[in-house]
């Protein structure tokens, strides 16, 4: 096993260790967990979320052993690089790798849970949502001071942005940290299409687009016109990815049918 802390809560080693140990049956759930599996626990007065990685196939088990940094090396890496440049994110606590002789056999991210806050897709889909024009020029805002640090956020969807009313002002905090590229400089196009995976809602596309063009000093049509296309693009590769998936099913299902009784499958 490897266990790396954050600088300053090593004294939380054999608290989160006996967690690990039951993390399959307490804690509790965020989401459906059909994916990653993501669960709270309560930690000597500390809330902890521990992020437990889906299983990779045989190959990228033995990539993420030798070759490239685990996900969740890459979270808790990735946090402390925006937290050095003022960026919000939960605080990070430590990450554990599991290895075999094969490769990675499991990974978690720890990270201090946050209290008191929305995700974006709540603002975005809720039309009375207080300050939400105000909220969605604030996340453009980040997502343009990202692009000028040379950050490109590649899950950049409503779900991975919590926001949280701080004084008189909403802090945007990034979670879901483990797929970033970083650039010396990014190109007005590949920023645009970073905006793809968010939403294909016009009205929310014509804020983003009028707020960012005001910050990049371009025309608003441009930035629009390029949003819009990647959006839709975007919803285009899901739907081929769902029948891609629904035929991954069906095929092998047929294929069984057939030999089971040809006789029969063919008179169908």
């Amino acid at each position: 096993m490897k266990l790396i802390f954050a600088e300053g809560l090593s004294q939380y080693k054999d608290d989160i260790l006996s967690t690990l140990k039951k993390f399959k049956s307490e804690g509790t759930l965020i989401g459906n967990g059909s994916r990653n599996v993501i669960k709270i626990f309560d930690i000597n007065g500390m809330r902890l979320n521990f992020k437990s990685f889906k299983q990779h196939n045989i190959i990228n088990r033995h990539v993420y052993k030798f070759y490239r940094k685990s996900k969740a090396h890459r979270s808790f890496e990735y946090a402390h690089m925006l937290i050095s440049k003022n960026y919000h994110t939960p605080r990070p606590v430590a990450y554990i790798e599991n290895h075999d002789f094969i490769g990675l056999t499991s990974s978690y991210y720890i990270s201090e849970q946050l209290e008191d806050v929305w995700t974006l897709d709540r603002v975005l889909n809720d039309h009375s949502f207080t300050d939400r024009e105000k909220i969605i020029k604030e996340y453009t805002r980040l997502m343009f001071r990202l692009h000028n640090d040379g950050i490109q956020f590649l899950d950049n969807s409503p779900n991975n942005f919590l926001i949280r009313k701080e004084d008189n002002s909403y802090a945007i905090y990034l979670v879901d940290l483990n797929r970033m590229n970083f650039y010396d400089s990014i190109d007005l196009n590949k920023r645009l299409k970073n905006f793809a995976r968010l939403t294909n809602n016009p009205e929310i596309i014509e804020i983003i687009a009028e707020e960012y063009a005001g910050l990049y000093g371009t025309s608003k049509d441009i930035c629009l016109k390029t949003i819009m296309q990647a959006s839709q693009q975007q919803v285009t590769r899901r739907k081929i990815k769902k029948v891609l998936k629904l035929y991954k099913y069906l095929i092998p299902n047929v294929i069984v049918c057939y030999l089971n009784d040809p006789v029969l499958f063919l008179n169908i």
